[in-house]
Protein backbone atom coordinates (compact mmCIF):
# COMPACT_ATOMS: atom_id res chain seq x y z
CA UNK A 1 0.00 0.00 0.00
CA UNK A 2 1.56 3.46 -1.03
CA UNK A 3 0.97 6.28 1.88
CA UNK A 4 0.74 10.11 0.96
CA UNK A 5 3.93 11.50 1.92
CA UNK A 6 4.39 15.57 2.41
CA UNK A 7 7.50 17.42 1.33
CA UNK A 8 9.51 18.39 4.31
CA UNK A 9 11.23 22.06 3.52
CA UNK A 10 12.88 24.65 5.65
CA UNK A 11 13.09 28.50 5.08
CA UNK A 12 14.71 31.35 6.13
CA UNK A 13 13.41 35.05 6.74
CA UNK A 14 17.06 36.88 7.51
CA UNK A 15 16.10 40.34 7.53
CA UNK A 16 19.48 43.53 7.87
CA UNK A 17 18.93 46.85 7.75
CA UNK A 18 15.46 47.07 6.31
CA UNK A 19 15.93 44.32 3.63
CA UNK A 20 15.50 40.52 3.03
CA UNK A 21 17.74 38.01 1.69
CA UNK A 22 16.42 36.53 -1.12
CA UNK A 23 17.61 34.16 -3.79
CA UNK A 24 16.64 34.67 -7.99
CA UNK A 25 16.31 31.29 -9.27
CA UNK A 26 15.67 29.93 -13.03
CA UNK A 27 12.86 27.41 -12.27
CA UNK A 28 12.50 26.98 -16.71
CA UNK A 29 9.51 29.83 -16.99
CA UNK A 30 9.71 32.81 -19.24
CA UNK A 31 10.90 35.00 -15.90
CA UNK A 32 13.16 33.93 -12.58
CA UNK A 33 11.37 33.42 -9.35
CA UNK A 34 12.22 35.14 -6.11
CA UNK A 35 12.92 32.68 -2.60
CA UNK A 36 14.04 32.88 0.94
CA UNK A 37 16.69 30.53 0.80
CA UNK A 38 15.00 27.37 1.45
CA UNK A 39 15.22 23.38 0.74
CA UNK A 40 14.33 20.36 1.01
CA UNK A 41 15.13 18.82 4.76
CA UNK A 42 18.00 15.47 3.44
CA UNK A 43 17.92 12.16 5.57
CA UNK A 44 18.34 12.38 9.46
CA UNK A 45 19.27 15.92 9.39
CA UNK A 46 17.62 17.84 11.89
CA UNK A 47 15.35 20.93 11.01
CA UNK A 48 17.64 23.44 12.05
CA UNK A 49 20.55 22.59 10.67
CA UNK A 50 18.71 22.41 7.24
CA UNK A 51 18.11 25.86 7.43
CA UNK A 52 20.84 27.29 7.88
CA UNK A 53 22.41 24.88 5.48
CA UNK A 54 20.22 25.82 3.09
CA UNK A 55 20.82 29.72 3.61
CA UNK A 56 24.91 28.91 3.32
CA UNK A 57 24.80 26.95 0.11
CA UNK A 58 21.94 29.48 -1.57
CA UNK A 59 23.22 32.70 -0.09
CA UNK A 60 27.03 32.22 1.25
CA UNK A 61 25.71 34.22 4.49
CA UNK A 62 25.95 32.32 7.65
CA UNK A 63 23.45 33.04 9.84
CA UNK A 64 22.55 33.24 13.18
CA UNK A 65 18.79 32.06 14.12
CA UNK A 66 16.81 33.44 16.47
CA UNK A 67 12.85 32.71 16.16
CA UNK A 68 11.10 29.49 14.59
CA UNK A 69 7.97 31.21 12.58
CA UNK A 70 5.87 27.92 12.27
CA UNK A 71 4.97 25.13 10.04
CA UNK A 72 3.60 26.51 6.96
CA UNK A 73 1.65 24.08 4.75
CA UNK A 74 1.15 24.85 1.17
CA UNK A 75 -0.46 22.86 -1.79
CA UNK A 76 0.96 23.66 -4.83
CA UNK A 77 -0.73 24.06 -8.25
CA UNK A 78 0.54 19.84 -9.22
CA UNK A 79 -0.57 18.91 -6.35
CA UNK A 80 2.16 18.22 -4.07
CA UNK A 81 1.89 19.29 -0.38
CA UNK A 82 4.73 21.02 1.50
CA UNK A 83 5.19 21.47 5.26
CA UNK A 84 7.63 24.48 5.49
CA UNK A 85 9.38 24.73 8.63
CA UNK A 86 10.23 28.86 9.09
CA UNK A 87 13.26 30.51 11.06
CA UNK A 88 13.80 33.84 11.62
CA UNK A 89 17.55 35.14 12.01
CA UNK A 90 19.93 37.66 11.10
CA UNK A 91 23.30 37.82 8.96
CA UNK A 92 26.45 36.99 10.42
CA UNK A 93 29.13 36.76 8.02
CA UNK A 94 29.25 36.67 4.07
CA UNK A 95 30.91 33.39 3.60
CA UNK A 96 32.63 33.87 0.19
CA UNK A 97 31.69 30.83 -0.77
CA UNK A 98 30.18 29.58 -4.22
CA UNK A 99 26.00 29.72 -4.51
CA UNK A 100 24.33 26.56 -5.19
CA UNK A 101 24.03 25.88 -8.69
CA UNK A 102 20.34 26.53 -9.14
CA UNK A 103 20.86 30.35 -7.38
CA UNK A 104 21.38 32.78 -10.05
CA UNK A 105 22.03 35.78 -7.74
CA UNK A 106 21.49 36.77 -4.38
CA UNK A 107 19.78 39.79 -2.90
CA UNK A 108 18.89 41.82 -0.45
CA UNK A 109 15.34 43.15 -1.19
CA UNK A 110 13.20 45.78 0.98
CA UNK A 111 9.77 44.41 1.64
CA UNK A 112 8.28 46.90 -1.32
CA UNK A 113 10.40 45.69 -3.73
CA UNK A 114 9.26 41.95 -2.72
CA UNK A 115 5.57 43.05 -2.75
CA UNK A 116 6.53 44.42 -6.61
CA UNK A 117 7.80 41.03 -7.91
CA UNK A 118 4.70 39.44 -6.16
CA UNK A 119 2.16 41.64 -8.24
CA UNK A 120 4.82 40.19 -11.52
CA UNK A 121 3.87 36.64 -10.50
CA UNK A 122 7.58 36.01 -9.74
CA UNK A 123 7.42 34.63 -6.14
CA UNK A 124 8.37 31.21 -5.53
CA UNK A 125 5.49 30.49 -3.40
CA UNK A 126 2.79 32.26 -1.56
CA UNK A 127 4.57 31.96 1.63
CA UNK A 128 7.16 34.10 0.55
CA UNK A 129 5.00 37.30 1.49
CA UNK A 130 3.52 35.50 4.33
CA UNK A 131 6.85 34.17 6.33
CA UNK A 132 7.95 37.91 6.31
CA UNK A 133 4.41 39.78 7.28
CA UNK A 134 4.61 36.86 10.37
CA UNK A 135 8.36 38.28 10.94
CA UNK A 136 7.48 41.53 10.54
CA UNK A 137 4.11 41.03 12.90
CA UNK A 138 6.29 39.49 15.61
CA UNK A 139 4.70 36.25 15.17
CA UNK A 140 7.44 34.08 16.18
CA UNK A 141 8.10 30.79 18.50
CA UNK A 142 10.43 29.74 20.85
CA UNK A 143 13.08 27.61 19.33
CA UNK A 144 12.32 25.00 22.03
CA UNK A 145 8.42 24.21 20.39
CA UNK A 146 10.87 21.95 18.24
CA UNK A 147 11.33 18.57 19.88
CA UNK A 148 14.00 16.43 17.36
CA UNK A 149 16.60 15.49 19.84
Amino acid sequence: MSRWQPYVTVACVVERAGAFLMVEEDRGGPATLFNQPAGHLEPDEQILDAALREVAEETAWRVGVSDYLGMYVYRAPDGKTFHSHAFFGMALAHLGSELDPAIRAVHWLTLEEIEALDREGRLRSPLVLRRIRDAQAGRFYPMDVIHER
